[in-house]
């Protein structure tokens, strides 16, 4: 479901290794950490334990969390040796929306708690590298700003939580169109909030607050249910933003509603059985994500890896596959396209260079990834992503 680019292949992604080695003569050290458990852990350090909470933290005992982690340790790259990797190439169309390489940043929510600056930062570190970014609507920001901070020609997609009432929904798409979002990334997993022990022991939810729900408050559909405007009553907007977050009540027929909504892609998050994506398919919908919501939602779930291959089989060249839950590197985002996903969505990692040094580490952590995913391919023996395929690992 991807077109490589026709154009001269660009500056290999690899080389930012050399800027770092150059940088060394004149006694320059990278300021954040360049491994990915270094980087984790510095960040970590730097949140404050509700923040911490909510980065890290999963449902449950965090089973699915390590199982994430888990399928990818189980497969292995087998590199071929004596092909001609001179000249690399990485980019790719995803729906329509070009891209540097398959790669794109996951929606997460309320990142002003991470960053004073949250996704308005992040929009700026993913434009400047072509990245798209996928700003959620549970967003510090409004999707207008974030996508004005990111620029007009920068690639972004909206992810939707399906909201109770579909005229909010309706609102939020439309709002979406209205600022130059690519495709719509409907996210299913979440009709309730999971039991997050990390969460709940600091007693941390932060919408209840007022941060993470500023698409809400600004929205004209939800302002014109209140009674009073948010700004004179913020905790009865509060109280209808928590009647409204989740939809336990939707169905596969309210897919239905949702693609009538819109003519840009719609992508369905959450999916991790190939009955779903097929159902998904006879939809009418573009695309879906596997994903386990990075091991927030169900504990003991099927780690996103190992669900991946059955649903790109199930689904063949029909629907464009995605991916996200556990890519914590280069190396894992080549096991991630070798077993069927035409891109994947960063999650935490990028949350890890925000909280350390903002937009900038948000962009020297999507440097990285792409570097270390530029290498990983050339030193298998590929120089396009679109060569590679099961065979390419072994293990299960």
């Amino acid at each position: 479901m991807t077109d490589t680019q026709p154009d001269a292949a660009p500056t290999p992604f690899g080389n930012y290794q050399y800027e770092i080695y150059l940088q060394g003569l004149a006694d320059q050290l990278p300021e954040l950490p360049v491994s990915w458990p270094e980087l984790e852990r510095a960040a970590a350090e730097k949140l404050d334990a509700g923040a911490r909470g909510y980065v890290f933290g999963g449902a449950g005992s965090e089973d699915t969390q390590r199982e994430n982690l888990a399928a990818f340790r189980r497969r292995r790259i087998v590199p071929r040796m004596l092909r001609d990797v001179s000249v690399r190439d990485l980019r790719t169309t995803v729906l329509g929306t070009a891209m540097p390489a398959p790669v794109l940043l996951a929606p997460v929510g309320v990142q002003s708690i991470i960053h004073p600056e949250g996704e308005l930062a992040v929009a700026r570190a993913a434009a400047g590298l072509g990245v798209p970014m996928v700003a959620s609507t549970a967003s510090s920001f409004t999707m207008e700003e974030i996508a004005a901070a990111g620029g007009a020609d920068a690639p972004r997609w909206y992810q939707l939580y399906w909201p109770r009432t579909d005229d909010l929904a309706q609102s939020f798409v439309a709002r979406a169109e209205a600022a130059g979002y690519g495709a719509i990334v409907v996210t299913l997993d979440t009709p309730l909030l999971a039991w997050r022990p990390r969460d709940l022991a600091g007693a941390y939810l932060p919408f209840l607050k007022s941060i993470g729900i500023a698409n809400y408050l600004s929205d004209p559909v939800f302002r014109g249910a209140l009674e009073r405007t948010p700004e004179d009553d913020p905790q009865a907007a509060v109280g209808h933003f928590v009647g409204q977050f989740s939809n336990p009540g939707a169905t596969w027929e309210g897919v239905d509603r949702l693609r009538a909504m819109t003519d840009l892609p719609l992508v369905l998050k959450g999916i991790n059985h190939p009955d779903d994506a097929l159902e998904a398919k006879a939809r009418g919908v573009d695309g879906v994500i596997v994903s386990n919501h990075g091991g927030r939602q169900v504990d003991g779930a099927i780690g996103a890896l190992d669900a991946l291959p059955a649903v790109a089989e199930a689904v063949g060249d029909d629907l464009t596959v995605l991916f996200d839950s556990g890519i914590r590197g280069g190396a894992d985002v080549a096991k991630a396209l070798a077993l069927g996903a035409d891109a994947v969505l960063l999650g935490r990692p990028y949350l890890w260079g925000l909280a350390l040094a903002g937009e900038a580490g948000v962009r020297t952590v999507l440097r990285s990834l792409l570097g270390e995913l530029d290498l990983t391919l050339a030193l298998s023996g590929h120089t396009t992503p679109a060569t590679l395929n099961p065979s390419v690992l072994s293990g299960a």
